[in-house]
């Protein structure tokens, strides 16, 4: 059995080199995100200023519709959406957007991971 010294020395080396590969992986992510970071960012502007005209146009018509009915009324939203009162509705209707765009997350998350050189296994 090797001497304690020997046993504490070896402990600290493991320890640096799992922390060492830890950051490692850490900075791969990071390179990942900045990669993705300014599509993403195009993305949430374009979606904010949709977001900001619907709104000024609501208020320009002095619309007292809902946060629902605006987004009911969102061109991103399901093709021939009903724009009802009926809060049923309006509930499946978001719950179909929702998966939609987390179905379209998930493509393109797969896609930039299949892409991507850095993949850990």
């Amino acid at each position: 059995m090797p001497a304690p010294q020997i046993l504490v020395q070896a402990v600290l080396q493991r320890l640096g080199v799992r922390v060492g590969s830890g950051l490692a992986d850490a900075a791969a992510q990071l390179s990942l995100l900045a990669q993705d970071a300014p599509e993403k960012l195009v993305q949430e502007i374009q979606l904010f200023w949709e977001e900001v005209e619907l709104e000024a146009d609501r208020l320009e018509h002095g619309d007292d519709g809902s946060v629902a009915d605006v987004v009911m009324t969102h061109p991103s939203a399901p093709e021939g959406a009903p724009n009802t009162a009926d809060p049923q509705v309006q509930i499946d209707a978001l719950r179909a957007q929702v998966a939609s765009l987390v179905s379209r997350l998930d493509q393109a998350s797969q896609a930039s991971q299949s892409s991507s050189p850095l993949q850990s296994s």
